[in-house]
């Protein structure tokens, strides 16, 4: 049997251009004249837009106290001391006394930072049922494997919200207090603690089990909090908007973080007579110290900062790009030195034919 072009066989595709791979293509010709001007247009571009977040991170301010109670760093000291090797640790309150010279400008944001903590551990990751976050009344009374060992408690009642991931919640609390005159009262500065968590989080992925008789605490009835918790996930606040899976601080906390070091929103300086910033004068942070780091060598601090319209101070950001535009260039100059030398080697040697 011979093999003719004309005769179409069960395997052969189509006579169209597509099938047939006729499409017109277009290959464009790198030369030095092109791709020269790319590198240097593409360094500088760089380089402006590096400089401008580099200048625009180090133009935040921020202010920043290690609280975790190392010996000779603070009058935490002895809360860090009383809680080591304690679990749960003990009621413990310490402070932060600072001054301002002149105006910390707003928005100011309160965080916490913690450092050698690995929220991205495979394991610690996984160890969550988003199903009982979400508010499934089953995945309530039947918490996922995943959440093991913190899915069933010691008296045998599903553990809600489950896994390690809420077990470690963060459950230090701060309060800060402003002297505006020498000699004169403190007053309380009003921490905004509404809205800090993700608008996706808390509006999509959290939800509470529904009411029982109008009851949040008859939704959780059948159920334990975690090991860790001194109270159970619906007594998280009194504002009944704001307890339960869709407490705000547990909903920052469940997003984790995915480096060892990492900062979380804690609140908002932004009512009142703080709507600027933080005035000048003598300031109180006290703190009750319940979350122990130390046992494996972590630290705790707080930070007051500010803002711009790149976000918060991140100096590598403006580095990463002055480093790449930088690299740009130089890869120009030295690509304009080849083409140069070799297209005088090119001449002489079409001279010579």
């Amino acid at each position: 049997m011979t093999w003719s072009v004309s005769a179409r066989g069960a395997q052969q595709p189509d006579n169209t251009a597509f099938t047939q791979q006729r499409l017109p293509a277009w290959q464009p010709l790198l030369s030095a004249g092109i791709t020269l001007p790319l590198f240097f247009c593409a360094g500088l571009a760089f380089i402006g837009l590096g400089l401008g977040l580099f200048y625009s991170s180090n133009g935040i301010k921020e202010l920043e106290y290690d609280y975790t109670g190392n010996p000779g760093t603070g009058n935490c000291t002895l809360c860090a001391t009383e809680g080591q090797g304690r679990a749960p640790p003990p009621n413990c309150s310490c402070a932060w006394y600072f001054s301002l010279p002149e105006l910390f400008p707003g928005p100011v944001y309160l965080y916490y930072e913690l450092s050698n903590f690995y929220q991205n551990n495979r394991r610690y990751g996984v160890s969550r049922d988003d199903a009982q976050l979400s508010g499934l009344a089953s995945a309530l009374r039947h918490p996922a494997n995943e959440c093991a060992p913190y899915q069933i408690s010691a008296t045998g009642l599903p553990i809600a919200p489950c896994g390690a991931i809420a077990n470690s919640l963060f459950n230090d609390t701060f309060t800060l207090w402003h002297q505006r005159l020498p000699g004169g009262p403190y007053v309380e500065v009003p921490l905004d603690r509404t809205a800090i968590a993700w608008w996706t989080d808390y509006h999509v992925k959290f939800r509470n089990p529904p009411l029982v008789n109008g009851s949040l605490k008859l939704a959780f009835s059948g159920t334990a909090p975690p090991p860790n918790w001194h109270r159970p996930v619906y007594e998280l606040s009194p504002d009944p908007n704001n307890t339960g899976f869709i407490n705000q601080d547990f909903v920052v906390w469940m997003r984790t973080a995915a480096l060892p070091t990492f900062r979380k929103l804690y609140a908002r300086i932004r009512q009142g007579n703080y709507s600027a910033g933080l005035p000048r004068g003598a300031y109180i942070v006290n703190i009750t110290y319940n979350y122990p780091v130390r046992s494996f060598g972590g630290h705790k601090l707080i930070i007051f900062s500010n803002i711009s319209w790149m976000g918060g101070k991140n100096p590598f950001l403006g580095i990463a790009y002055l480093v790449v535009g930088s690299l740009c260039i130089l890869m120009g100059f030295v690509m304009l030195v080849v083409y140069i030398r070799y297209q005088d080697q090119d001449d002489d040697d079409n001279d010579d034919e």
